[in-house]
């Protein structure tokens, strides 16, 4: 069974052949002694979840002692199939920011980090969020205020994040903060992990066009934090943060591989199928093909381009998949209330509601409510138009938009 799991990996050259053996046996050895001691079938969710962390099976990539085997992470999908048909469960959503989280905290964040945060985030006994929004700092993320003053052993915190996804659900959050103001405003930035119940944490909600308010706003008033909990070196909390944004945007973008036909496309379908026979135009047909053929060739680029990467974080063209679903989950939505006619504009619930999973497209809650959910799709996890400065910039190569404020002092930088 263990030998048919890794029958699809990628071929690899001669001159990485005896490498790549070496770390498929590893990994098949590591799965083979989980899987002999614990059975996901009948273990609850954490406690089998916490084994295949202290197996090394919770992110290949990762070193050893810290939830991985230091192998490619091209091998984790592997593992995820293997334990899937052996009857793991798989996460649910609200634990969606541990792959922003644990790539961060495994990058720039101590071994003592490493070990408080990683297990009990992979577990799920640890729910986070991201805490780097702000009122005047959205697109210019390098412009945030949120001040961190140094008091000995702990750090004072004051400001406000907004369009924090779950934050209300949250143990922890990703907070990034302005530690320095004397230096220039990519240099003055520091990490931490926030404890989201600790005291002068505010949590407010946001309410959104389909009723929800599944995000919030936060407020940070004398908030104090464990220098314990600082990920990355004082003053590196920009380098730290771009670690986490790179995660974001493959995540959102799709960087795994998804079923051939699900996601936002399948609702397009299922809707296309009730229709009555009448309403199946052959224009419409063609437009909904259209819709399919697209949702496929995404599919298809971003696992293709999840093969070829060789180390942990993914690079600026995450922002690819990020860019490119934005606009087509709307273009799907869009069809799918468009072939129903009036039908399409009728029927939806707008009563207020905190939810308890995370969303990015709405499909599931219904055509109806994906139509207005993926409105923030081109704005969550970065504006369309900052992914397009990225892939100019860092992809291809373009020159940069002038910026006179990257060397300033950031209390020098003139604001609105």
């Amino acid at each position: 069974m263990l030998a048919e799991s890794f029958a699809t990996l990628s071929s690899v050259s001669n001159a990485d052949l005896i490498s790549a053996d070496s770390e498929m046996k590893k990994v098949a050895d590591a799965l083979a002694d989980l899987l002999r001691d614990h059975n996901p079938a009948e273990e609850a969710f954490q406690e089998f979840r916490g084994h295949q962390y202290d197996h090394g099976l919770a992110w290949v990539h990762f070193p050893e002692r810290f939830g991985g085997l230091g192998v490619r992470p091209q091998l984790q999908r592997e593992v995820d199939t293997a334990l899937r048909d052996a009857g793991a469960k798989a996460a649910d959503e609200t634990q969606f920011f541990m792959h922003l989280a644990g790539p961060t905290i495994v990058t720039h964040g101590s071994d003592a980090v490493k070990n408080r945060f990683l297990r009990p985030m992979f577990t799920g006994a640890e729910k986070w969020c991201q805490l780097f929004s702000e009122p005047g700092a959205g697109s210019d993320f390098a412009g945030l205020g949120t001040r961190a003053v140094r008091d000995g052993d702990e750090w004072i915190v004051n400001g406000q994040k907004v369009w924090n996804t779950l934050a209300h659900l949250a143990d922890y959050g990703m907070l990034v903060t302005r530690s320095d103001p004397d230096a220039p405003k990519h240099k003055g930035m520091t990490y931490f992990a926030l404890e989201m119940k600790a005291p002068g944490v505010e949590v407010r909600p946001l309410r959104q066009i389909t009723g929800e308010a599944e995000f919030n706003e936060v407020y940070l008033t004398d908030v104090r934090i464990p220098d314990a909990n600082r990920v990355g070196e004082v003053g590196e909390g920009w380098r730290a943060s771009l670690t986490t944004l790179m995660n974001e945007r493959t995540a959102i973008g799709g960087g795994g591989a998804p079923k051939r036909g699900s996601g936002p496309v399948a609702s397009l379908i299922e809707t296309w199928n009730a229709l009555p026979d009448g309403d199946r135009t052959a224009v419409g047909r063609d437009r909904v093909v259209q819709m399919w053929i697209r949702a496929e060739v995404l599919r298809l680029t971003n696992m293709r381009a999840s093969q070829n990467r060789r180390v942990g974080n993914p690079g600026p063209e995450g922002s690819v998949g990020k860019l490119a679903s934005a606009s087509l989950n709307q273009e799907i939505m869009n069809t799918a209330v468009t072939i129903q006619g009036p039908d399409g504009q009728i029927g939806f619930d707008y009563t207020f509601r905190r939810p308890d999973t995370l969303s990015v497209s709405g499909a599931e809650l219904g055509v109806r409510h994906a139509f207005l959910r993926v409105r923030a799709n081109s704005i969550e996890g970065g504006t369309s138009e900052i992914m397009r400065n990225i892939l100019g910039e860092q992809v291809l190569g373009l020159p940069g938009e002038p910026r006179l404020d990257k060397t300033i002092p950031w209390k020098d930088v003139p604001r609105s």
